[in-house]
């Protein structure tokens, strides 16, 4: 997927929230402005080519006050927001950089 043609679909409305992604939203008090700002400032953290339900890739931005994760899909011909959520530690360093379990040598 290319970012341009998503920030394209997202900026003549033809996306759509996927049932999780509303409950994610609600449980984060992440507004659809928020979510939409994520795309239209954010960039591509990962792609997801081989997701079985379909290619995918996670869009992440800094905004004012927060960072936000948006994991993008397609639908037909239109956007589909899988899933939003705030990224945070210990799975996240920050919003662009996953942290890694160091292996402890035995």
């Amino acid at each position: 997927m290319i970012l341009k043609e998503i920030i394209s679909k997202i900026r003549l409305n033809q996306y759509d929230l996927s049932e999780h992604a509303h409950v994610e939203r609600q449980v984060e008090h992440i507004t659809v402005k928020e979510i939409e700002e994520t795309i239209l400032f954010g960039e591509i953290i990962e792609n997801y080519p081989q997701d079985p339900r379909g290619e995918s890739v996670l869009v992440g931005a800094k905004l004012k006050n927060r960072s936000l994760h948006v994991v993008c899909g397609k639908k037909d011909d239109r956007i589909l927001i899988i899933t939003v959520y705030e990224p945070k530690t210990p799975k996240w360093l920050d919003y662009k950089t996953r942290s890694r379990k160091v292996k402890s040598r035995l």
